[in-house]
């Protein structure tokens, strides 16, 4: 699988889902009972390999704001559902945190934020097709502390002046 077939995957359960994450993960989970073993673990390795790659201090802190705190598990939950979004969104949020206020064009505090079963769609799927629990996907896993610089989340003047964009949209 490469990672157009993998933007495709989560684009078209999103559509499925209208958006909720919920769904979006039952939808993936449909979508990738019709693959091969193989490429559902093709597909881990490319999930987990941007959940890594998401684990960054600039994003937490971006989370913080959007959804007025964000404790380690959040944050987990937040990356899943910030790769469901599709690629547009997951790679701007990497490149400028503050441009999640622009790239989302809806945000639902209830559901929106909360991507964690996305996160286990493909060990579910690879369980059910084969029986088994998947195996170790052989990639790196994400450094024991964020990349980047530590943002103090409490200090909300530190929060608007590094995430402007977010603080008018979100808290003001």
């Amino acid at each position: 699988m490469d990672e157009t077939e993998f933007w495709e995957l989560i684009d078209t359960s999103r559509e499925a889902a209208g958006g909720d994450p919920e769904d979006q993960a039952d939808a993936l989970v449909d979508r990738l009972l019709q693959l091969d073993p193989e490429l559902v673990l093709d597909f881990a390795r490319h999930f987990e390999a941007r959940y890594n790659r998401a684990y960054h201090w600039d994003l937490w802190g971006a989370a913080w704001v959007l959804l007025d705190g964000a404790s380690d598990d959040v944050f987990d939950s937040f990356r899943c559902w910030l790769i469901g979004q599709g690629r547009e969104v997951f790679e701007g949020a990497l490149h400028a945190p503050d441009s999640l206020a622009e790239l989302l064009a809806e945000f639902d505090e209830e559901i929106d934020g909360d991507g964690e079963e996305l996160g286990f769609a493909a060990d579910e799927a690879y369980e059910e097709l084969t029986g088994t629990v998947a195996p170790d996907l052989g990639i790196a896993p994400a450094p024991p502390e964020p990349e980047g610089t530590p943002v103090d989340f409490e200090d909300d003047a530190t929060l608007a002046e590094l995430y402007p964009r977010l603080t008018s949209r979100f808290r003001d």
